[in-house]
């Protein structure tokens, strides 16, 4: 199942009202379980620099079929997987991209930056169930 335009709009909304709520602005991508973007909203006074973040957020967690934070445990050293951060155009292993998941089903993915990163993450996680 793919997400619709209202559900990645839905999704944004949900992860918008969480940044507003917490006062942080950022940057939100939607993408297709393709990993083509969907939707994108850039705040008001979100950084300009955390825009690429946030796409690479939610392209890690569509390559891997999993949160970019879980992705990151194998990026980290002592996992014996060098240069494994540098394959497909750049991996970022920290949170802020996760699966948006529908009854279960994995239907797109949402990256979130311009937070710290438990922002993000909370805020990525306001947006991830339909």
């Amino acid at each position: 199942m793919e997400i619709t335009m209202e559900q990645a709009t839905t999704a944004a909304r949900q992860a918008e009202l969480k940044a507003t709520e917490i006062q942080v602005p950022v940057n939100i991508v939607i993408l297709d379980t393709a990993g083509y973007l969907k939707f994108f909203v850039r705040m008001d006074n979100a950084f300009i620099g955390s825009i690429d973040i946030a796409l690479q957020k939610a392209k890690t967690a569509m390559l891997f079929r999993t949160s970019s934070e879980m992705v990151g445990e194998f990026l980290k050293p002592e996992a014996h997987a060098y240069g494994l951060s540098q394959t497909n155009g750049g991996l970022v292993g920290f949170p802020g991209g996760l699966p948006i998941l529908k009854n279960k089903d994995i239907i797109g993915y949402i990256g979130i930056s311009g937070g710290a990163v438990p922002q993000d993450l909370l805020i990525a996680t306001a947006g991830s169930t339909i």
